[in-house]
């Protein structure tokens, strides 16, 4: 009888289903282009996906024994589960995150707020629309005018 070697796609695909699980929340949330849409872990599963069609097809071969096609159902199951938790957690349950009710709106006028720009100086909200900008070349009514809105870049950084 011949004996045939550990059929290592089975446990590729196991295991990169796995990596991938874990690999979202620890790695991909860092960059906006593989947090908004997971586009990196779908691939990757897309990937573990092929592997572990080839290890079940090498798994279920006509010469292989019994504990073969066991685990390589075992470990097949597994990582379909581990596929269906991912796509549960990112695309259903994301959405019961409650709405932030007291965030501002898009149009909606900011509430007046204070911080310490690049020189330890104090700036309000209040303070930039009232103060002329003085960078511009004068208006053709006589002087500098006071500017019409103020834009704001919230980062969402690590501090």
């Amino acid at each position: 009888m011949k004996t045939r070697g550990l059929n290592w796609q089975i446990w590729a695909g196991f295991l990169l289903s796995l990596t991938v699980l874990f690999s979202y929340p620890l790695l991909f949330v860092d960059w906006p282009i593989t947090r908004d849409f997971p586009w990196a872990n779908l691939l990757l599963f897309a990937i573990a996906v092929v592997l572990l069609f080839i290890g079940v097809r090498r798994g279920f071969a006509p010469d292989c024994r019994l504990i073969s096609k066991i685990v390589s159902s075992v470990l097949a199951a597994l990582s379909v589960s581990v596929f269906g938790m991912f796509i549960f957690v990112a695309f259903v349950a994301s959405r019961w995150l409650p709405a932030s009710t007291g965030a501002p709106q898009v149009g909606q006028k900011a509430p007046d707020f204070t911080l310490v720009d690049t020189n330890d100086k104090p700036v309000s909200l209040s303070e930039l629309l009232s103060s002329p900008i003085t960078s511009e070349p004068p208006a053709s009514a006589g002087g500098p005018r006071a500017p019409r809105g103020v834009l704001l870049i919230f980062y969402r950084g690590y501090w």
